[in-house]
């Protein structure tokens, strides 16, 4: 018998081949959760517009199955995508409502792999405006749905929500400084940042292009390597791309092993990475507790654990390694690109009041800084260093990837003026940053919830192109305590199978 509830992949092929379920019946009961629980309900606020399109493409996809069988190995699986990435038959806000109703004319190669894989993208979600937080003029705050007064991850919020609430199987988000592994811990849910060469970024609206990366976040650890199969690969629209050539396995399932952490050797990172951590506070222990627990599971499963490891000045590289040259050129060339957009710059963007104040302080930062800025180059020169620390110490352990909390704190409850302050709007305690300034590959899994009921995420970080061996790593992690539990703010619904 079909449930919708928490349903994978795997789950809906079985019943469409069955015909208990069709994909045209799964947009119906995905648009009703919607409904009920992302305005109305709890307000979640998780997705920004959904595809008018949606059921016309259904029965298309259902027709084809009926005739010939699947399109792909994501036939008629509804997945949502965050409102960073163009869609030719949906506006592309980037969670600003200056962009609202942006008409791009084009698909992003993300959105056009996936629908060639047979996803019927089903809505656009809501994001931290111009990536960054959890709130834009677009759509107001998004909630986190285990405590919809708390924050929910971002940037890529609605993604990480909608597919924690089962607003669809699964998302694509978008990841520069953990926007695809904040919300996956915040919300119970496997978030991959992928090596940054493995996945084009075409069509995306960039933040930091030597960190931006596109990636899956999904329920389970095998629909996030189902959806890695369809992204990955050599774009020539996104030159850096090509260093992906040979990297890419036939497909990324082919890892997956139940018993898929015995052997391996892990290095736990216990230092905290984030400069707002702190240790002095009742729910840093309480997230410490969850990590112990994972670490004797991971112990249980097989895994040899190297506890802790030392990684000498690993938060002076880190901080060294902060900084923003890039951005303004960098959205100021993509936006040049749309004859057709709103505004044309980084500057004309600042000087609108529509724009969150949080977020207009943030890309004020930016402005007048390039490349050409000597701190650029001892900002590079700390990554360079920052990479080499760390595959030394992989390489003297003898490790397989590095493990870590997501992130150190709880979320946090929503401030009543986060849609006015100038603070900072983001997750206090991430550990985001050692991924993303080395581009390296990352992996969030469930670990487990504090006594509040909020979730933990547990961070697998690897090797260049070893995203295989994280999602094994994991997979055998899920298979062994299955922690992913769904939230009691979107219950099922009368009559929903």
């Amino acid at each position: 018998m079909f449930h919708l509830l928490e349903a994978s992949i795997d789950d809906i092929h079985t019943a469409m081949r069955a015909r208990e379920v069709s994909s045209r019946q799964l947009v119906e009961l995905y648009v009703n959760r919607i409904e009920a629980y992302d305005h109305k309900g709890p307000g979640l606020t998780a997705v920004q517009t959904v595809n008018e399109r949606a059921l016309d493409e259904a029965e298309r996809l259902d027709q084809r199955f009926a005739a010939t069988g699947p399109v792909g190995p994501l036939h008629g699986i509804p997945v949502l995508v965050k409102d960073q990435v163009e869609t030719v038959d949906m506006p592309t806000t980037y969670g600003s409502a200056l962009f609202r109703g942006f008409l791009s004319g084009r698909n992003a190669t993300a959105v056009e792999r996936l629908r060639a894989a047979g996803a019927l993208i089903l809505a656009k979600t809501t994001m931290g405006e111009f990536a960054s937080g959890y709130c834009g003029s677009a759509f107001g705050v998004c909630r986190n749905p285990y405590d919809p007064e708390r924050e929910p991850g971002g940037s890529s919020c609605g993604s990480g929500v909608g597919v924690a609430a089962n607003f669809g199987v699964a998302a694509i988000g978008e990841d520069t400084f953990g926007s695809i592994r904040n919300p996956a811990a915040r919300n119970s849910l496997v978030g991959l940042r992928p090596t940054v060469p493995l996945v084009s970024r075409f069509g995306m609206m960039p933040a930091t292009p030597t960190q931006d990366t596109l990636g899956p976040i999904a329920r389970t650890v095998r629909d996030t390597a189902l959806l890695l199969d369809a992204l990955a690969g050599y774009d020539p629209r996104d030159p850096v791309t090509a260093a992906c050539v040979g990297h890419v396995p036939p497909t990324y399932t082919s890892f997956l092993d139940a018993e898929g952490l015995r052997g391996a050797r892990l290095g736990v990172i216990r230092e905290p990475v984030s400069d707002d951590t702190d240790p002095a506070t009742e729910d840093f222990a309480q997230v410490r507790a969850v990590l112990d627990r994972a670490l004797g599971e991971l112990a249980a499963g097989g895994a040899e654990i190297v506890d802790p490891l030392t990684i000498p000045d690993l938060r002076d590289l880190v901080r060294r390694s902060a900084g923003s040259f890039e951005g303004e050129a960098a959205i100021d060339g993509y936006l040049a690109t749309h004859p057709n957009a709103p505004v044309k710059s980084v500057r004309e963007i600042l000087l609108s009041p529509e724009v969150v104040p949080s977020r207009r302080a943030r890309m004020l930062e930016d402005v007048g800084h390039t490349t050409s800025d000597p701190g650029y180059l001892q900002q590079q020169l700390a990554r360079t260093a920052l990479r080499q620390a760390v595959l030394v110490a992989m390489a003297d352990h003898g490790l397989d990837a590095l493990v870590y909390a997501s992130l150190d704190h709880v979320p946090e409850r929503i401030a009543p003026d986060v849609l006015t302050t100038t603070r900072r709007v983001t997750s206090r305690g991430a550990n985001r940053a050692l991924a993303s300034y080395m581009g390296y590959p990352a992996l969030t899994v469930p670990a487990g919830f504090v006594p509040a009921g909020l979730p933990v995420g547990l961070e697998l970080l690897g090797r260049p192109f070893t995203e295989g061996t994280l999602l094994k790593l994991a997979y055998g992690y899920e298979q062994r305590t299955r922690h992913r539990q769904p939230p009691a703010s979107a219950p099922p619904l009368p009559g929903e199978p």
